[in-house]
């Protein structure tokens, strides 16, 4: 038991210390489009499935609630969270689409949307990233492999250097945690 807890920790530390030497300016740009987004009255909307949809929960929060300093509540909107929506959409239109329609109705020139999926082949993310770019919105991505389909509709997309899912999780919340300092530092 202990050697699996090492090896996991092991794991951990291998791809972060790939991550710290391939995403940093990446992050940076990412960053600095999150925080330019909020300074000019725009939302960020956010959207992931699985381990992914909590993250965007997560992040959301942060930026609604506080991350570490007390500041103003910031709009974040994580696209997950209302079932009604979700099951509806996606019983009415297709699981491809239960982002799409959220995004039609409640982006505005100029809000960014972050789509998280491992993969970055996700089809309801590759989607509502597809529509972001075509409604004027900004487009970030959190990914992993080679960042998948996704690559084609980001402005940025954050790539963990990994195929493997749980470290590329733990990596995607630790860039919403890097995010959510830089724009506590910027926006406090």
């Amino acid at each position: 038991m202990k050697q699996t807890i090492k090896n996991e920790f092991l794991s951990h530390l291998e791809v972060i210390n790939l991550t710290i030497e391939t995403m940093q300016d990446k992050l940076e740009q990412a960053s600095l489009l999150v925080v330019e987004t909020l300074k000019n009255g725009n939302k960020i909307l956010l959207c992931g499935n699985g381990g992914s949809a909590a993250d965007a929960q997560h992040i959301a929060a942060e930026l609604v609630g506080r991350y570490k300093s007390d500041r103003r509540g910031l709009p974040a909107i994580a696209l997950t969270t209302d079932t009604s929506i979700l099951t509806s959409v996606g019983n009415d239109y297709g699981y491809e689409k239960i982002f799409d329609r959220q995004v039609e109705a409640l982006a505005n020139k100029g809000d960014l949307i972050i789509g998280i999926s491992t993969s970055g082949n996700s089809k309801n993310i590759v989607n509502v990233l597809k529509l972001g770019r075509e409604l004027d919105c900004k487009t970030v991505g959190f990914s992993g492999y080679k960042g998948g389909i996704m690559n084609e509709f980001c402005d940025i997309n954050l790539i963990v250097p990994s195929n493997n899912t749980p470290r590329i999780q733990e990596m995607h919340i630790l860039f919403g945690h890097i995010i959510c300092q830089i724009v506590d530092d910027e926006l406090s």
